[in-house]
């Protein structure tokens, strides 16, 4: 004969340890990845996100070493367990990524940079959304340099992914957005792509959610280094940074192709205004007419050539009209090289 006090103190005791799991599932997993950089800068990163209003159980702090010659871990003893160190062979930014996002637990995922920041006042706004609106899959904001920047309250009104990617121009940068692990899937970042991971992994991620807050918010402390990749500008770097633009193009109109329509209209718009990107960093970046031309050939191939002719902006219809033709292509070689490109 069934014991039922036997079976209930067994059905307590299951239910009391869900609910502990579920109490210790971290609110937020911040993803520090680390190569080649200062320890203190590190640091700071670091005592950024324990400046946060978490609880220690509502945050889990992983820091990737992408194979650093060095390892920084002497450096951050002092964190005891606030923080999980992993340290891998050097595979690039997309692989350390890739290894910490199959290991973090939070409801929540938050890319940093190890040399950058997030700002107190401004990130604690985008945690009270996720606080104030459980239905939130992604909370977009926006970077600054300067520490100081002050912050101020917003009214924030959710919309799809694919409503925001039809109506404005997405800025790339995974680190501006917090997002539901649920939304993920299994979509990763894709190894080899060295310039324009986020690019890639970002408009994939938004197209897939369908409540998303974009605020105001300048939450993220963008630190410029010389010596970082984007600023490297020789002629391998460039190169190499122009192909990885074209993989990363011609994958997002793969993705395109698989999506309804709406969704498909919205993931094209992407796709415009990354094509516009690419003409523009060829002619900023090799000031070569035959380069110019060789990737308007690459574009063209792919049925991306002309540009679309969508109104998406003014700098996208002026940029598509003049470079329709090979007279305004050579226009522009010879004037966007002496301007200062916008952000």
């Amino acid at each position: 004969m069934v014991n039922i006090q036997k079976v209930l103190v067994f059905c307590s005791l299951i239910r009391t340890f869900v609910q502990n799991m579920e109490r210790k599932r971290p609110l937020v997993s911040f993803i520090i990845t680390y190569y080649q950089l200062p320890v203190p800068m590190l640091c700071e990163c670091i005592d950024s996100i324990l400046a946060l209003p978490l609880q220690a159980d509502e945050r889990e702090i992983i820091v990737i070493d992408d194979g650093s010659d060095t390892s920084p871990m002497n450096g951050l003893l002092h964190y005891g367990d606030s923080i999980v160190y992993v340290r891998q062979k050097h595979g690039g930014v997309s692989v350390a990524r890739n290894t910490a996002l199959n290991m973090a637990q939070g409801d929540y995922i938050q890319f940093v940079d190890g040399d950058d920041c997030l700002l107190q006042d401004a990130y604690a706004q985008c945690l009270g959304i996720i606080r104030q609106h459980p239905d939130a899959e992604v909370v977009m904001f926006d970077f600054t340099h300067d520490k100081e920047t002050a912050t101020g309250a917003e009214t924030i009104q959710a919309v799809s992914g694919a409503d925001l990617m039809r109506t404005s121009n997405l800025h790339g940068a995974i680190c501006c957005c917090l997002f539901h692990r649920s939304v993920l899937g299994q979509l990763r970042f894709q190894p080899g792509i060295h310039y324009g991971e986020d690019e890639d992994f970002t408009a994939q991620l938004i197209i897939r959610a369908e409540q998303v807050y974009p605020s105001h918010a300048k939450a993220y402390y963008y630190r410029e280094r010389s010596t970082s990749a984007v600023h490297q500008q020789d002629s391998a770097s460039t190169d190499r940074r122009l192909d990885d633009t074209m993989k990363v193009i011609m994958h997002l109109q793969q993705v395109a192709d698989t999506l309804p329509y709406g969704d498909r209209q919205a993931m094209q718009r992407r796709v415009a205004q990354l094509s516009m990107d690419y003409l523009y960093n060829t002619i900023v970046l090799t000031h070569s007419r035959s380069k110019l031309e060789e990737c308007v050939e690459q574009l063209r191939q792919q049925g991306l050539f002309p540009l679309p002719d969508k109104n998406y902006s003014n700098k996208y219809v002026w940029f598509r009209r003049m470079s329709s033709t090979a007279f305004g292509r050579l226009m522009l070689l010879r004037t966007l090289p002496l301007l200062k490109r916008e952000r």
